[in-house]
């Protein structure tokens, strides 16, 4: 009996070996952050607030009559400042932190690590309506 056993789990053996190349991985290549500049001053309505909107990330939700904060264009900066951003520690920034890509807290959508960059970076300098 033990003889029959052999002869079928050592073929199952070799056929399981020879799946295991057969395993594809795609490897994630990190995203490259952005130089962004101290020195020029980054504009909420040109560069922040088209953030919120993009793919429709977060007005999805986030949006006029809907869960709070309201992130639409021309609402989003009153919704946010001061409530949300914390000049003087700007990581403490919620709008900067809960949908940072490398926290868990809002797990459905996060922003991109240049968005997250760009976004520090304002808040950094002042978090401006500009």
């Amino acid at each position: 009996m033990t003889l029959k056993i052999r002869r079928l789990v050592l073929p199952l053996a070799f056929a399981f070996v020879g799946f295991l190349p057969s395993c594809g991985y795609d490897f994630v290549v990190p995203e490259k952050l952005p130089e962004i500049d101290p020195e020029e001053p980054i504009s909420f309505a040109t560069q922040i607030e088209p953030i919120f909107a993009k793919n429709n990330q977060c007005t999805a939700c986030h949006k006029t009559g809907a869960t709070s904060p309201n992130l639409s264009a021309g609402n989003a900066f009153a919704s946010i400042v001061p409530s949300l951003v914390n000049t003087t520690e700007p990581e403490s920034s919620k709008i900067y932190q809960y949908p940072h890509p490398s926290t868990a807290t809002h797990s459905w959508k996060k922003y991109e690590l240049s968005d997250a960059a760009l976004i520090l970076e304002w808040i950094k300098q002042g978090a401006k309506n500009n």
